[in-house]
């Protein structure tokens, strides 16, 4: 005799309202969250914005219960201000750092040029770094040419950290002389284009202006007896058909200037 089936149970009508009731707290979870998120961005951007104005003046400091901490763990500083370092970065030289004004200096005649000269050319010869700087003595004085390879990374103006001792030695050669400077930028024709150099013009004169913060901030040579000029590649003193040719373009040049030079300056 076959048995009797029992009969099915009806299912539960409710049972939608369970799956539905998580998926409104996930969602609820999911608000929550962003709102949070907006909030936390919105205070570091005033506390951005509050500290910015600060560093240019433009509003009192905040009190110290005021500061609020944006990462959690650095405080919120001033945007400090721009000094000698950044310009050329690293160790300050440690020479003679006096009054260099001229009161007590002497103009530097064809003789001294060749002491000058004759000087370097010994420290270059001991340090083996005759490749870095070639000098002569023209009319218009005692030429130091510094070599891009020497003294700067291609395309930048930044003076090399390393190059540092022997640009102590150059300067050291001609402080107790008041002859007038002239910093001369050059490069070689291969054209340069980046965000902060649109031309080899600006790649050269910021080279040279680099040395003669150098000859000012650190040694206090006086600005009034300094140019910087940037000549781009329109003055190079060999062909720039080969690697060597170029690489003799690509200069600074320090012009120690006699006095018929100096009188032919404006």
């Amino acid at each position: 005799m076959a048995r009797k089936k029992k009969p099915e149970k009806e299912g539960n009508m409710e049972r939608w309202m369970v799956s539905y009731a998580d998926f409104i707290t996930l969602l609820f979870a999911v608000f929550v969250t962003l709102y949070a998120m907006s909030q936390s961005d919105k205070q570091k951007v005033d506390q951005l914005v509050q500290s910015l104005r600060e560093s240019f003046g433009t509003a009192k400091s905040a009190s110290a219960s005021q500061k609020v901490n944006m990462l959690g763990t650095t405080d919120l500083r001033s945007i400090p201000s721009i000094t000698p370092e950044m310009l050329i970065p690293g160790p300050r030289p440690q020479g003679k750092r006096g009054d260099n004004s001229g009161n007590n200096r002497t103009h530097a005649e064809e003789k001294d040029f060749r002491e000058i000269k004759t000087s370097i050319e010994a420290y270059l010869l001991k340090n083996k770094a005759q490749d870095k700087v070639t000098m002569e003595i023209t009319g218009r004085g005692l030429i130091i040419s510094l070599k891009e390879a020497g003294f700067f990374d291609s395309g930048s103006a930044v003076v090399k950290q390393s190059s540092y001792p022997l640009l102590t030695k150059i300067v050291e050669s001609m402080i107790k002389y008041n002859n007038p400077l002239r910093i001369e930028g050059h490069t070689d024709n291969v054209p340069i284009n980046s965000h902060t150099f649109p031309s080899n013009w600006e790649l050269s004169t910021a080279r040279a202006t680099n040395i003669v913060h150098y000859l000012i901030d650190y040694y206090h040579f006086p600005p009034n007896k300094i140019s910087a000029s940037g000549y781009g590649e329109y003055r190079p003193i060999v062909g720039n058909s080969s690697e060597e040719g170029r690489g003799k373009n690509r200069r600074v040049d320090i012009v120690m200037q006699s006095k018929e030079s100096e009188t032919g300056e404006p």
